[in-house]
């Protein structure tokens, strides 16, 4: 179990957390670690959205994957490294449902959302209710940590609050298939590079490739198939860490070729000395192993387009789906023009936003903000100021960015990367990628290591 915090447990007031996905259970569960009481507000699965399966907290629906696990040259496996050290429950719940996943670290999806709800349902000091919530409380600590699929009601109070249309994009899922249905005599398991220490994670990723012929059909098609196209009046664009594979082929022939479906690091067994022209990888979708998901293969073709298309892919002639790709609106907020740098909204203080509402993009990035949330508003609660997050740490650049970093007229949702972080000073004069990359790493964990202790943060 995550450590526990350093603070007196008599309280009197509550934390309202509405929305119970990765940031609202995360921040649910920080609060609460803090001796803070907790009542965590769900619509599901009363109101079901577009994308979600079950009524579990924290369901993961887009990908299972929280991306590179690697603390030391990667800025979300910083992320990861942050969150661990600060007892997050989303951290210890992925590393329990962890699958094979080369370097990356993916999660069987349906257990672990299971199992972090079971956590919170049992934590003395977290009341779970059911319920859509309509509007902004006007009184008691809040944090509205409601996601890209925030509900029409809520979106039009926090419209109305900030005077101003909520800023939005579209997201895409991409389709998971039944790995009974995949032919094996086409296909083969390898992780690009053969990455990982393990057979088990060498050999983490399913392929299937293509001939150059093959490839030029396959792209033919997709520019061919029906689509689902936005509506009138809707005129966002798309996050470009998340673009639908329809988006990529319009750019140029190529870019899938160099995107999701890049040859490199990989050998057909089935014909070791043909170089594929390129290869669609699928990875692991649960423990079992019976479900797999398509990389980087979000999509907004209509259903009966996907099907064909994706079964032009040689080892998926016979796919069976157990959900097809689709597309949904993603509404974020204006953050460097409406938080401040206690994630606390500029006209209504005792409200807080986490999560991808705030204009972080990722898994984890959402869930470090639900983090960082919960622990501000318990603090706030305790009579404790903590002070800001250093910009140094993978969280405070991701802070730093969205809540005055960014420029307000161009804001988009960001993934975490060392661009957001202050430069760093290496000794000895410019070095190589790699040892600016540990230089950044090293300096985040001590200055996070630091704003962890409470103590020591409020002392300084």
């Amino acid at each position: 179990m995550p450590r526990p915090l350093l603070y007196a447990a008599a309280m009197t007031r509550e934390i309202q957390i509405i929305g119970g996905g990765l940031a609202g259970s995360e921040a649910a569960w920080q609060a609460a670690q803090m001796n803070v009481p907790v009542v965590l507000h769900e619509m599901r699965p009363k109101v079901g959205t577009f994308a979600h399966q079950t009524g579990n907290l924290a369901e993961m629906v887009c990908s299972n994957s929280f991306r590179s696990d690697d603390d030391e040259q990667n800025a979300v496996g910083l992320l990861h490294w942050e969150m661990r050290a600060a007892g997050s429950l989303i951290m210890e719940m992925a590393d329990r449902h962890r699958l094979p996943a080369g370097g990356a670290l993916a999660v069987d999806r349906d257990p672990f959302s299971a199992d972090v709800t079971a956590h919170l349902r049992a934590h003395p000091l977290i009341t779970i209710v059911e319920e859509e919530i309509q509007g902004l409380p006007e009184t008691g600590p809040t944090i509205i940590a409601t996601g890209p699929l925030t509900s029409g009601a809520l979106a039009e109070a926090i419209a109305r609050e900030t005077g101003q249309d909520s800023l939005a994009f579209f997201d895409a899922i991409a389709p998971i298939i039944h790995t009974d249905s995949i032919d094996m005599s086409k296909a083969w398991m390898q992780s690009r590079y053969d990455k990982g220490e393990t057979e088990e994670e060498r050999t983490a990723y399913l392929n299937c490739p293509m001939t150059k012929d093959q490839y030029e059909a396959f792209i033919d098609a997709i520019l061919a198939a029906d689509k689902t196209e936005f509506k009138e009046g809707e005129t966002a664009g798309y996050f470009d860490g998340c673009l639908p594979i329809e988006v990529m082929a319009e750019r140029g022939r190529e870019t899938l070729r160099f995107g999701p479906m890049k040859p490199v690091g990989l050998t057909d067994p089935h014909q070791p000395d043909v170089k594929p022209y390129a290869v669609v990888q699928l990875r692991r979708d649960n423990k079992l192993g019976t479900l797999f998901n398509i990389v980087g293969f979000q999509t907004k073709m209509k259903y009966g387009a996907q099907a064909t298309v994706f079964r032009m892919i040689p080892g998926l002639e016979s796919a069976r789906f157990a959900r097809l790709g689709g597309i949904h609106r993603n509404t974020f907020l204006n953050s460097p023009t409406l938080l401040d740098d206690q994630m606390r909204m500029r006209t209504k203080p005792h409200i807080r936003f986490a999560g991808q509402i705030t204009g972080v993009e990722g898994y984890v990035e959402s869930a470090s903000m639900g983090l960082l949330a919960g622990r501000l508003a318990a603090a706030e609660i305790l009579g404790t100021s903590l002070p800001a997050v250093p910009q140094e740490t993978a969280m405070g650049a991701l802070v730093h960015h969205i809540t005055g970093g960014a420029e307000a007229k161009t804001f988009q949702p960001m993934n975490v990367n060392f661009g957001l972080f202050p430069p760093i000073d290496i000794k000895g004069g410019r070095r190589n990628r790699k040892e600016r990359y540990k230089g950044y790493t090293d300096r985040a964990k001590s200055a996070w290591e630091d704003w962890l202790d409470p103590a020591r943060a409020v002392a300084e």
